[in-house]
């Protein structure tokens, strides 16, 4: 099942996520939104709902992993799982490294997601290469392997990111302008958003 944005929401609730994920979850659904209605409006369609439902509960499993220790990922699926949303799962398995991408293949949910959250540093929209630096320096900084497969990932997702934007009207670098003046919201987000910095 597809959950609509107010379960999300409620699921958001009930596995007590920070306010500090929610509002990047958040920002990551709105970056979604934004490449999904581009990329409908050019190319074959796909799946709105379970876009923005994965970007929403993408970090579903990070409060837990934070408190008690684990992969986020692992716990993300577990969640999604329980609460019947087997459709959720396979974003939820691959938004932080995609297990397969065909450069030239049927743009998937998956990549939406794996992309926008990439595009996203706390709550706000960064460039992949600032993301890329952020990730480095708080995970990478003394572990040379790590590293190594922080930036092999990166670079998947520039690959990810040529995939999608050959089919959009904007580039890259208008995203962060294209998500201040959509739409979308939702419910109680003013509440979770960091404060501006």
């Amino acid at each position: 099942m597809i959950p609509s944005i107010q379960r999300c929401l409620a699921i958001m609730d009930k596995y007590h996520m920070l306010d500090n994920i929610k509002a990047h979850s958040v920002m990551v659904a709105k970056v979604a939104h934004v490449i999904t209605v581009g990329l409908n409006q050019k190319t074959e369609k796909i799946s709105k709902d379970l876009i923005l439902a994965g970007a929403l509960l993408h970090d579903i499993g990070k409060t837990q992993a934070l408190k008690h220790g684990g992969d986020h990922v692992k716990i993300g699926q577990e969640i999604c799982l329980k609460e019947g949303l087997d459709e959720i799962v396979p974003i939820v398995a691959e938004h932080v490294v995609l297990k397969s991408f065909a450069r030239d293949g049927k743009i998937e949910e998956k990549e939406v997601v794996y992309y926008s959250d990439k595009r996203v540093n706390h709550d706000r929209v960064v460039t992949l290469q600032k993301r890329l630096e952020y990730i480095l320096e708080r995970y990478a900084s003394r572990n040379p392997g790590l590293k190594v497969a922080i930036i092999n990932n990166f670079n998947v997702c520039k690959k990810v990111e040529a995939k999608l934007f050959q089919y959009l009207n904007f580039q890259p670098p208008e995203i962060e302008g294209l998500v201040r003046k959509t739409e979308l919201s939702f419910p109680g987000e003013q509440e979770c958003l960091l404060p501006t910095h």
